[in-house]
């Protein structure tokens, strides 16, 4: 717990910005993921730079742990205080700072949104891709190095974070990375703190890539008779070099889930969510060729969304997919789980996993960003029977153990937090006590989110 000397401390740096309430700590304890953890000892919400130093600084003279927040929509226990501390919650930090719009850069503070920024990147023909389906905040998307249902187009936040400002465990301030579109300048320290979980430092400030918004857009949907038809089919559409923005997933029990809680009418049969932006002449061209693709794969059903309420009324059934899986099965709870694995792999390890989840009697409806080979199971456990969490939780492993013989990761946008971190030394090895000796080497007292990432 704290001391007098650090409440005092802490108390004299944030004024009201500083609470123990326990309302607040409980607040601060909850997230999307299945992994609990204890409340924090302390929040506290920084507008500048220079206080996240100053409390890096307290931290390091008091010895308490730091735990960076967010938006709290983390799958992985990331922003969760298992050994406690302070939570450093930045939802004040959250400003747009700059705009250059000749250079497609924007430059961020941590806490602001990405819902928010494309708000306010409207008027000047640019937008942020990375689109996780949460409104997390950018900080927070690149604490995680998270992606989303466009990365198969834009890539993910490892791609778009030019630089960052970042507060180490003494409080020192560094800078990363520049406004250049490239450099070989040394070692990349943006693309080390990009994923790093909070683990390394605190996120301050970000410079991120930006991109035109497309001229013109189009999306559908197609169902398909099996499951592996339609993994298929993407398989194909990728190899064919269409530039798709997104290419989505949904098994026959996530339409039947969204049908029902979004009041969609989609067939009750594996189905592909697509999108192509372009110019007009491009974005036709594309969607036809996808069409004669898919068709060849059996694909029936065709629901083309040309203008922008169906377009939106699609994908926000597609982002509401997680609710309304939680809505199928009233009174469960959700263990969710995401790997990736090579394209060429993608059609075994979709019927595998689906073999499996069906072999053990727990509904997990798969869904996923199929074109990056990235998809998710939502295994629905009944609260507080202890027999399925630990059928899932075996389910989840499997999928894990089943992804790296693949040639695959254990994750493919969830990140690691503690929910994971059993897994790292089967997909990295030796590697992963590499990643431990540059957490010592920035961090040796061990107060930058601990017990997460790395081993202990």
């Amino acid at each position: 717990m704290l001391s007098d000397a650090a409440l005092a401390d802490l108390r004299a740096l944030f004024g009201a910005r500083f609470s123990t309430a326990a309302a607040v700590l409980q607040a601060h304890a909850q997230s999307e993921s299945h992994a609990a953890a204890p409340p924090p000892w302390a929040v506290v919400w920084p507008e500048k730079t220079a206080e996240v130093s100053q409390l890096a600084v307290l931290s390091a003279r008091h010895g308490f742990p730091l735990i960076g927040w967010g938006a709290g929509t983390s799958l992985e226990g990331h922003a969760l205080a298992p050994q406690g501390g302070v939570t450093v919650d930045f939802t004040r930090m959250d400003r747009l700072l700059e705009v250059r719009p000749e250079d497609m850069i924007a430059v961020v503070q941590p806490g602001i949104t990405r819902e928010r920024l494309n708000q306010e990147l409207r008027a000047t023909g640019l937008f942020f891709p990375v689109d996780p389906g949460a409104n997390a905040t950018l900080g927070g998307m690149a604490s995680t190095r998270a992606s989303g249902t466009t990365a198969v187009r834009y890539g993910t936040m490892r791609d778009n974070v030019l630089g960052l400002e970042v507060v180490l465990a003494d409080g020192a301030v560094i800078r990363t990375g520049s406004s250049a579109p490239k450099s070989s300048a040394g070692y990349d320290l943006t693309a080390l703190m990009v994923g790093s979980e909070g683990t390394l430092g605190l996120i301050t400030e970000l410079t991120l890539r930006l991109h035109g918004q497309p001229e013109a857009v189009s999306a559908a949907a197609c169902g398909f008779a099996r499951m592996a038809e339609a993994v298929e089919c993407v398989i194909a559409t990728i190899q064919a070099g269409l530039p798709m923005a997104r290419i989505e997933f949904l098994d026959e029990a996530t339409v039947a889930a969204c049908n029902a809680f979004s009041g969609t009418d989609l067939a009750l049969r594996p189905q592909l969510l697509v999108e192509f932006h372009g110019s007009p002449a491009g974005v036709a061209e594309q969607a036809e060729r996808f069409g004669e693709i898919a068709s060849g794969f059996g694909a029936v059903g065709f629901q083309w969304a040309r203008a922008q309420e169906e377009r939106t009324r699609l994908w926000a059934m597609r982002h509401g997919a997680y609710r309304a899986i939680l809505a199928s099965r009233p009174g469960c709870r959700a263990i969710v789980t995401d790997v990736c694995v090579p394209i060429s792999a993608l059609a075994a390890a979709v019927e595998e996993t689906r073999a499996d989840i069906a072999a053990s009697g727990i509904p997990g409806p798969i869904l996923g960003h199929v074109g990056d080979g990235n998809f998710h199971a939502i295994l629905l456990i009944r609260e507080g029977d202890a027999a399925e969490a630990a059928a899932a939780k075996a389910l989840a492993q499997r999928m894990a153990e089943r992804a790296l013989r693949m040639g695959g990761t254990i994750t493919g946008e969830h990140g690691v937090g503690f929910g994971k971190r059993g897994l790292m030394a089967a997909e990295h090895g030796a590697g992963w006590q590499v990643m431990a000796a540059v957490k010592r080497a920035l961090d040796p007292e061990g107060r930058m989110n601990p017990g997460k990432v790395v081993p202990d």
